[in-house]
């Protein structure tokens, strides 16, 4: 330990202990780890410090987190002890994965690092190379990113430790997810929310997730809520959510090594129990680091958050000091001649197959096939289009009942819903299971199952983080949500595209299988909630990440669900947006036809199309349900005032079909484009969502000055269905005036047909405030043909 502007120095003594050689050596494994990470936050060269500690030989900008590092290597070192002596199975998760360094600090003392990146070996210059990369151009990251072995979780959005340490644990009997909390993650929402874990997880059929919770004490500038709390009420708080505690507490390395053992033995014994115990660690923030600097306290204080010694480089004493700090860990006791960690520090690693920086769970190596079934025995009898109604969704739950039926032994499939599973229509699936619930049941409850595999809980952050996990150790999943509200996690789908792509470039790192989500009861049926409920911009926000990890599909009908599903729950390393209404909705493409147009992406439908072989006057286009609807009605509007018009219907179902290639992998050829949109046609686009985004997508298209947008606009309210639309301008009468507007031919006789229109927007409106619903003409629409 080591202070400036003081003179204040010391160091980590060596441990004598009952245990022996065993603690000696976990010690020495720490102080190895402490000194890897130390090296990371400031070391371009000299890094066994073999001649004295130069400003050259340090990094120019100096960037990292040391304060949560010595508690992770702590509880690194002490769950390698325990995994050495049990030959346990254990996930590592680090919540504070700004802590980074002491993760590849780990992997490298485990020779891990070295495998996945031959060019860091176990020497002195692979020890240079693994200081310099460190949040370094060309490098790599100073949070727990795909980078680094044994990582499923980067931390650098904190609130989702547990709530993914819950998710991998999900069907893995024997499997331990150790994951550590920081006291400042403690205090978010999506981490406070995720204590509630108990109350699903099975003790025989699921993994154990330990719960590690690190009281340092403070955030970058603040105290941390819960290291202030009474002590016995933080107990009482852990305890009543299901967990039991177990505390850790001390400054003298000596002491808290023998109560961590001893604290994991029993950990140990109680999980084997079925038990759910949980660690309440309290240590000093920046533990072993300097102690004071200028005067002021840093080692157990906020100053110990990120670089305790900011000024190395052009403050002489800061420099004296970031050495003494260094050799404090006496480096020469640790490392070899060659830079290889000596035997001491090697042996505190366990096997080959058991090290959580290779555990094969988080490469996704370990990956049960999913089986599904055949789409063409659940697709719904469509024998012409437009004339069937039914509701979407549920004839997709039945598809899922029968792959839930498929995998009910290998246990590699679950379904995640903020208690709107049977609401969304899925409900099928509760013939072949229930609802995972851990606590008791009372009369009158519905299908609660202690093995459900359906999870439902209201919070959309749970469901999120515990599909991730789940995904991220090699099973496969749905999330199902109300369209608005999967805002609520969209900063978590940000992180998990952004893991996906950094992944994809790891190549000892297999792809996980997707993130798919079916976002129902969308914005144009939330009439009856109204206006809270409507927000159709989660699209947006997913087309905003990397084109390569995202995909977003609009099916128009039942079938088309079906197809797209199938595709999505196939798929790897991607993330999958399905947006579908759970409404009765008229139906129209029957199974061979739905495949087609679903492989295709977007495509004429000529049954709709009344151009023939000729050009068309105009392009009707439209992605989702109820716009295709209302498209659809607007052809019949349409033939029923201009009866000689050329309309083309064209069908979106994959909206990144429509970028060009160099913007989207899914993009087709301008060629293909054109086929489907003509140059200098006008091009009425009903879309389901904001307009600007199907502007982005078409922006460097042919004919994208004549593609006019129609979609939601932040007009709803409560009201009814078609009086959504109107108030959008999506509805038919609004599309077919759009389309009248732009055909020139039409010019003189446009002022009476403009007028009939508004005519009939004029009676829809006297009808539904005289009756309180649209009218039977618009209720009932089918496709007459």
């Amino acid at each position: 330990m080591v202070a400036t502007g003081d003179t204040q120095t010391g160091a980590p003594r060596q441990v004598p202990s009952p245990r022996g050689q065993d603690l000696t050596e976990l010690d020495a494994w720490w102080r190895a780890a402490n000194y890897l990470s130390a090296g990371q936050i400031y070391l371009l060269d000299n890094p066994l410090l073999r001649e004295p500690l130069a400003p050259e030989h340090l990094k120019p900008r100096l960037l990292g987190h040391w304060g949560t590092v010595p508690g992770l290597t702590l509880t690194y070192a002490h769950l390698n002890r325990v995994i050495r002596e049990h030959a346990s199975d254990v996930l590592f998760v680090a919540g504070p994965g700004h802590g980074a360094a002491a993760l590849n600090a780990a992997a490298w003392l485990e020779g891990t690092y070295s495998e996945c990146f031959p060019e860091v070996p176990q020497d002195e210059e692979g020890m240079r190379r693994l200081f310099r990369r460190f949040s370094f151009p060309g490098g790599v990251p100073s949070h727990a990113s795909p980078h680094v072995p044994g990582s499923i979780h980067e931390g650098g959005e904190l609130g989702y430790a547990l709530a993914h340490a819950t998710g991998a644990a999900l069907d893995k009997p024997g499997l331990v997810v150790a994951c550590v909390i920081g006291d400042g993650e403690a205090e978010t929402g999506p981490l406070a929310a995720s204590w509630q874990a108990p109350a699903f997880l099975h003790p025989a059929k699921d993994g154990a997730v330990l719960p590690i919770l690190h009281l340092n004490g403070y955030k970058i500038a603040n105290p941390t809520v819960l290291s202030r709390l009474p002590r016995e009420d933080l107990r009482s708080v852990v305890r009543g959510l299901g967990w039991e505690p177990i505390e850790v507490e001390g400054t003298d390395p000596e002491a808290v090594h023998e109560s961590y053992a001893a604290a994991l033995d029993e950990c140990v014994e109680r999980i084997a129990e079925g038990q759910r115990p949980l660690v309440l660690l309290r240590t000093l923030k920046g533990w072993t680091g300097p102690v004071r600097r200028d005067g002021e306290p840093v080692e157990g204080t906020w100053r110990a958050h990120q670089v305790p010694l900011p000024a190395v480089r052009r403050d002489a004493r800061q420099l004296v000091a970031l050495e003494e700090w260094l050799r404090s860990y006496r480096p020469g006791e640790l490392f070899d001649p060659e830079g290889a960690p000596v035997p001491a520090v090697a042996r505190n690693c366990p096997e080959r197959g058991l090290r959580m920086s290779a555990n094969p769970l988080a490469h996704g190596l370990v990956q049960r096939g999913l089986r599904l079934p055949e789409v063409a025995a659940h697709a719904l009898d469509v024998p012409r289009p437009g004339v069937r109604t039914a509701e979407s969704t549920r004839a997709l739950g039945r598809y899922l009942r029968d792959a839930m039926r498929l995998n009910r032994g290998r246990r590699n499939l679950l379904l995640f819903s903020p208690d709107e599973h049977a609401s969304n229509r899925l409900d099928a699936v509760f013939e072949v299971t229930g609802r995972r619930w851990r606590l008791p049941v009372e009369p009158g409850d519905d299908h609660l199952s202690g093995d459900g595999r359906v999870f439902e809980v209201l919070s959309e952050h749970l469901c999120q983080g515990w599909l991730e996990g789940y995904l991220l150790t090699g099973g496969h999943g749905l999330f199902s949500c109300y369209e608005a509200f999967a805002h609520i996690v969209d900063s978590m789908v940000a992180q998990h595209a952004k893991w996906l792509v950094t992944a994809g470039e790891m190549p000892w790192r297999r792809p996980i299988p997707s993130l798919n989500y079916l976002l129902t009861s969308h914005v144009w049926r939330q009439d009856h909630n109204g206006a809270s409920h409507q927000d159709p911009g989660f699209i947006d926000h997913i087309l905003s990440k990397r084109a390569e990890v995202t995909r977003v599909y609009l099916p128009p009908d039942a079938n088309c669900l079906l197809h797209v599903a199938d595709h999505c729950l196939r798929s790897r390393g991607l993330v999958n947006v399905i947006v579908a209404g759970k409404q009765p909705e008229v139906q129209y493409l029957d199974a061979d036809a739905a495949r087609a147009h679903c492989e295709r992406g977007f495509g004429l439908w000529e049954w709709a199309s009344t151009d023939g072989a000729e050009p068309p006057d105009v392009v009707l286009a439209c992605a989702g349900d109820v716009p295709t609807q209302e498209s659809l009605a607007a052809v019949g509007v349409l033939r029923e005032l201009v009866p000689d018009l050329r309309i083309r219907f064209v069908n979106v179902v994959d909206l990144t079909r429509l970028p060009v290639p160099r913007r989207h992998p899914h993009g087709v050829p301008d060629r293909d484009y054109t086929a489907v949109f003509p140059s200098d046609t006008p091009v009425i686009f009903a879309f389901h969502g904001y307009p600007w985004l199907i502007h982005e997508l078409t922006y460097n298209r042919p004919n994208h000055d004549h593609v006019h947008v129609r979609g939601f606009s932040e007009h709803g309210g409560t009201t009814t269905p078609f009086d959504t639309c109107v108030q959008n301008s999506i509805d038919r009468f609004h599309l077919a005036l759009a389309a009248l507007e732009r055909i020139p031919r039409l010019a003189g006789r446009l002022g009476t047909l403009r007028q009939r229109l508004l005519d009939r927007l004029d009676h829809h409106h006297d009808h539904i405030r005289r009756t309180g619903e649209d009218l039977p003409e618009i209720r009932d629409w089918t496709w007459s043909g």
